[in-house]
């Protein structure tokens, strides 16, 4: 092995290291890469879905932000999950539910997607998160839990769930139940890790 110093910068060159340990190691300086990868925010102001794409087959969880998001009418608004194959619509497992006013409680099911908006109406500017996270690579299967809530409202929207794909995930979809309304306010983004 040999080490080479050019300033402060030291260089190891073809290192080979056994069962290494680090204890409480100090990192200095501005790192060149990042543990979460934030991609390029979406204008959420047109079209039936909005689609993040090109996932690195790596990623073990992804969380879909949210800001001022709303449609043109009362479809409610889902999250899909994808790989090579395309988005897949079926085969999803949870529920979302409504907590209005801090006392109702309205409980949905969906198969087709992650519901995380399941009450009010399209002039609703839903803020707040969703993660989803890879519970078993070697199913695909994949794990879905947050919450978000209108801007104005006492109302909260919560959502839980999973839905195994037939490959390994690298596309994300936003878009509503019907598949048919048509975003018109605010902006959506993922951080992937």
């Amino acid at each position: 092995m040999a080490i080479t110093i050019s300033g402060d910068s030291p260089n190891l060159t073809n290192a080979s290291l056994t069962t290494p340990t680090l204890t409480s190691p100090t990192f200095a300086g501005t790192p060149s890469g990042s543990i979460i990868t934030s991609m390029t925010a979406q204008a959420s102001t047109s079209g039936t879905s909005i689609d993040f794409t090109s996932i690195p087959s790596w990623v073990k969880r992804v969380t879909v932000m949210f800001d001022g998001v709303s449609t043109n009418s009362t479809s409610f608004e889902i999250i899909q999950i994808g790989d090579s194959g395309g988005i897949e619509t079926t085969g999803y497992a949870g529920a979302c539910a409504l907590v209005a006013n801090s006392t109702a409680t309205v409980v949905t099911q969906l198969s087709s997607g992650f519901m995380f908006q399941n009450g009010g109406s399209g002039s609703y500017l839903i803020s707040g998160s969703i993660v989803l996270t890879l519970l078993n690579a070697s199913t695909n299967t994949w794990t879905a839990s947050g919450s978000v809530a209108p801007a104005g409202s006492l109302n909260v929207h919560t959502v839980g769930g999973s839905k195994s794909l037939s490959a390994t995930l690298d596309r994300v979809r936003i878009t509503t139940v019907n598949g048919t309304d048509t975003f018109d306010a605010g902006s959506i983004n993922i951080l992937y890790e």
